[in-house]
């Protein structure tokens, strides 16, 4: 793949789409690797929001968190910024820190869970704040993902509604809320993962097959 080439499908995938303009680098797309690694994380835990075989409480999903949807991720953002890609380093170095932040929210010998919270409901309403802030963040991607591609804008805009039934879900404390949030969070996984082997095909000179995204032609 050629840094210096601008505008191919084949040799940029999805990160160089949303690169404008090109910065000469030796540095290979992360974009699959920052994508897989948000889907896997995600779909993880939205299998535990909807309840799939009796698991109700996500703490499995801590170490995911931490080292893939955390540390994975956030060094994927940060081998964007050589390459001049500024959404794909601030969308994938935000999730990277979202994942941390919440795996070590429910780290047992973190003391966040137990601090102070004694009524159940305090602890729901600073749980959706924390998903609120979020949705925001997330909504605030789906604006600048306007017109890069359907994939992005699907990507955005199902995890958006994802954080919303999330957040709402703990506002009013309505469990099945939240099996739609997870719901929702399967699917958002599900275009991740599609958009990240659409990168990885595109990084291939010989891939078996290509996947589009479905990118806007600007004038």
């Amino acid at each position: 793949m050629s840094p210096h080439h601008k505008g191919s499908f084949h040799e940029h995938g999805a990160g160089g789409r949303l690169l404008s303009p090109s910065h000469p680098t030796t540095i290979g797309n992360p974009a699959s690797l920052g994508l897989f690694s948000f889907a896997s994380t995600t779909f993880i835990l939205s299998f535990y929001n909807v309840s799939i075989d009796g698991v109700t409480h996500p703490n499995v999903v801590v170490g995911m968190a931490l080292f893939c949807g955390g540390l994975a991720q956030l060094l994927a953002g940060m081998w964007e910024f050589p390459r001049g890609n500024v959404f794909g380093a601030t969308a994938f170095t935000s999730y990277g820190a979202f994942w941390l932040s919440f795996g070590t929210i429910f780290i047992p010998g973190s003391g966040i869970l137990s601090a102070e919270y004694k009524d159940t409901k305090e602890l729901d309403s600073a749980l959706g704040i924390y998903l609120f802030s979020w949705f925001i963040v997330t909504f605030l991607f789906l604006i600048a993902s306007i017109r890069k591609s359907i994939s992005f804008v699907a990507l955005f805009g199902c995890l958006s509604i994802t954080f919303m039934l999330l957040g709402i879900s703990y506002f009013v404390s309505n469990p099945k809320i939240g099996k739609a949030g997870g719901a929702m969070g399967i699917i958002t996984a599900f275009i991740a993962y599609y958009i990240g082997l659409s990168d990885l095909l595109a990084a291939e000179k010989a891939a078996v097959v290509r996947l589009p995204l479905g990118a806007f032609k600007h004038d």
